[in-house]
């Protein structure tokens, strides 16, 4: 079930690129980002509510590849 009160967005380059999902799997206190066994990025969609909007996974992509959007808000 994905997030009641966040989503994460993710470009599908950088889903694609092992580095940058190995440093999201690392910067996230909460757990959201995980590896896949191929080395691409997977969002931990259990833990999408446990997200502290700390900001460290979109300062850790470069500009516009990782997206934190608010469903509270309109």
């Amino acid at each position: 079930m994905p997030g009641m009160f966040i989503d994460v967005q993710i470009d599908p380059r950088a889903g694609a690129d092992p580095a940058l999902a190995k440093k999201l799997t690392e910067v996230c206190p909460v757990n959201i980002f995980a590896q896949k066994p191929d080395g691409g990025l997977r969002i931990v969609e259990d833990n999408l509510d446990e997200c502290t909007l700390c900001d460290l996974c979109v300062q850790a992509a470069p500009p516009g590849l990782v997206r934190v959007v608010k469903l509270y808000e309109s």
